[in-house]
């Protein structure tokens, strides 16, 4: 890493509210990491005990003995994909000028698993969650705990853009949300991060503010769920940047639990 990366690197763990850097050689020692992912540096318990999620919604297919949870994660999350179908009509974002379903992307065996809410253009012209000024940030976070994207699973509650970027609408979340709960079935992540108030009201079955709900975990369907805010939140609002860091420091104590 040159001494400009480095640099740029240092500023961003200070903007998260990181107090200096690990001298620990297990830190840096993460080329064999592979699906597991976790920093292995000593772990300390998590601040609080898991919530039991209100109501969350059964994972699709969890307890089927057919269907693409029954199958290996990777071949599971193909033939769901294969399912949705490239040109998706079953709400009305066909016809609001999306341009292409925008599926999901990383480890099928992630223990790491991110929530969004929606493509933005980026994605939507490229194909890919999280790939935007927000997806950039949210790769600097992955990246603070000692991770890559390839490491973990990124997705959307809707698989498609609205238009102008707008909140999705109720009626679209119903239809798509289904998909959602069943790449968590085929990936079965040790953790959930929710970004943004529309994934975490999507999974907890709830209408409390984010401002609320962040800083608590989550018991949801065998996995700890953590929400926080949106990295486009703090894209306008930098300061915010610090509490994510909370929160991911508590995702990287579950991981390594």
């Amino acid at each position: 890493m040159d001494r400009d990366t480095l640099a740029a690197h240092l500023e961003f763990f200070g903007e998260l509210g990181a107090q200096g850097i690990s001298g620990d050689p297990r830190w840096r020692d993460r080329a064999d990491r592979g699906a597991a992912g976790a920093v292995p540096v000593p772990l300390t318990d998590t601040a609080e005990a898991a919530e039991a999620a209100p109501d969350a919604p059964p994972l699709a297919g969890a307890a089927a003995s057919a269907g693409p949870a029954a199958l290996p994660p990777g071949e599971g999350l193909l033939a769901l994909r294969t399912d949705i179908g490239p040109a998706c009509t079953r709400c009305k974002l066909h016809t609001l000028g999306r341009r292409q379903v925008v599926f999901g992307v990383g480890n099928p065996q992630a223990r790491l698993m991110f929530v969004g809410e929606a493509p933005g253009e980026d994605e939507d012209t490229q194909g890919e969650p999280f790939v935007g000024r927000a997806g950039q940030l949210l790769t600097k976070i992955i990246e603070a705990i000692g991770m890559s994207r390839e490491q973990v699973y990124i997705a959307n509650i809707i698989k498609c853009r609205p238009p102008g970027n707008r909140n999705p609408e109720p009626d679209e979340v119903a239809t798509c949300e289904p998909f959602l709960f069943e790449q968590l079935a085929i990936v079965q992540p040790r953790v959930v991060v929710a970004l943004g108030k529309f994934a975490a009201h999507s999974l907890l079955r709830t209408t409390e503010p984010i401002t609320k709900l962040r800083g608590r975990v989550f018991a949801w369907r065998g996995a700890s769920l953590i929400p926080t805010f949106h990295p486009a939140y703090l894209l306008r609002n930098p300061p915010a940047k610090r509490e994510v860091w909370e929160d991911m420091k508590k995702v990287r104590e579950l991981l390594q639990g």
